[in-house]
């Protein structure tokens, strides 16, 4: 079985704004991912972004905008050496309707857990609010709550 680094994307991969990030103009990596990620990756993590994207349901902005966002963590990432596994998003939005992706919900969680055959007991979870905490630990998955565009490298250097 495969160990996993669940990420929360926005506050701990890039800087939290305050609102939506889905402009390429307005994603700024946090100083310390690529460092963090590669010690991880080293480790022999799986890297694995779980996001709620709940402005798609507002009509804010797109899935198109969201993977185009993607797409440059992805290069970014690439180009620095660091593969991540998967990015899952949820569209949903709980103010517009009930799903059981958006977290606190664990579905983006458990679909990771089934396709990576992830050992949920030396996994982490890594995000900036209670409801990433909630949805690691719904899973079996040990969740850790850091404020928002804090460094996560010292948590990273942690995992064995």
């Amino acid at each position: 079985m495969n160990k996993a680094l669940f990420l929360d994307r926005d506050g701990v991969l890039n800087r939290e704004r305050g609102e939506y990030t889905f402009r390429s103009e307005d994603f700024e990596l946090l100083p310390d991912v690529i460092e963090s990620l590669k010690l991880a990756q080293e480790k022999d993590y799986l890297l694995i972004v779980i996001s709620n994207q709940g402005g798609i349901a507002k009509g804010i902005y797109l899935k198109s905008d969201v993977e185009k966002l993607h797409g440059i963590l992805n290069s970014t990432l690439k180009t620095n050496g660091v593969h991540l596994s998967e990015i899952y998003y949820c569209p949903h939005h709980n103010e517009l309707g009930k799903c059981l992706c958006r977290k606190p919900n664990s579905l983006m969680l458990e679909k990771a857990i089934a396709r990576f055959d992830v050992d949920v007991t030396r996994s982490l979870m890594i995000g900036d609010s209670d409801r990433d905490v909630r949805a690691a630990e719904n899973v079996g998955v040990n969740g850790v709550r850091i404020d928002p565009n804090t460094s996560i490298l010292e948590i990273v250097s942690s995992l064995k």
